[in-house]
């Protein structure tokens, strides 16, 4: 695998921005002002290139719906021919269950098996203090996240650039090399749409749905 593509997604475009900086050694996101669309970069990193999908707020609750699927589709086009690694970014005070709602909602828009290529990176507390990373830990909506995402996180806190690469190859190693395909799933997804308009407008009558027609 020559090129290593990740999305960032997550509760905060200051932490977001901060991680892509911190995976490529060099400012490339401006923490302090969000654009209203995706912004893709690329390094070479290691003799392999990395290429970074930052996103808008997804997360949004007043986002349109129609916002959140052109922002998805943008996305889709940006990792083209697809994402190997979701990296959610979650800063755990604000991670709330309308997060973690909104959150694989939009994971499912790219594809039904996004969380299978998603690795959570928690970012450090604002403020700190004794047992206040293993209290976060149990928050419902983030150990829930972290559940979803079969165990696959880390702490931000005392990471180094490399061990975050690695954890990043080690994804793509579960699916030996293979992104994500999310053309299949929107192709499936609107074939099914087609159906259901044929059924309706009584062009294609249930009984003779069958493999054969799929």
């Amino acid at each position: 695998m020559s090129e290593l593509r990740v999305v960032l997604l997550g509760n905060s475009w200051s932490q977001r921005s901060s991680v892509g900086n911190f995976i490529l050694g060099t400012t490339v996101f401006n923490t302090e002002e969000e654009p209203d669309r995706c912004v893709r970069v690329s390094a070479m990193l290691k003799e392999k290139e990395i290429v970074l999908i930052n996103t808008p707020d997804l997360l949004h609750p007043n986002i349109p719906e129609d916002r959140l699927r052109r922002n998805v589709e943008t996305c889709e086009r940006l990792s083209d021919p697809g994402p190997h690694v979701f990296l959610l970014v979650l800063q755990p005070e604000d991670f709330t269950e309308e997060h973690k709602l909104k959150l694989c909602r939009v994971l499912n828009l790219f594809s039904h098996r996004s969380l299978d290529h998603s690795l959570v990176l928690i970012s450090t507390p604002r403020e700190e203090s004794p047992g206040l990373m293993e209290t976060y830990h149990q928050h419902p909506p983030l150990k829930e996240m972290i559940r979803d995402c079969h165990y696959r996180f880390l702490w931000q806190k005392h990471l180094e650039p490399a061990e975050l690469l690695t954890r990043l190859g080690q994804v793509v190693k579960e699916h030996d090399g293979k992104h994500l395909n999310c053309r299949s799933d929107m192709e499936d997804l609107m074939m099914m749409r087609r159906i259901h308009r044929r059924r309706m407008s009584g062009l294609m009558m249930p009984h003779s749905l069958s493999e054969d027609n799929l």
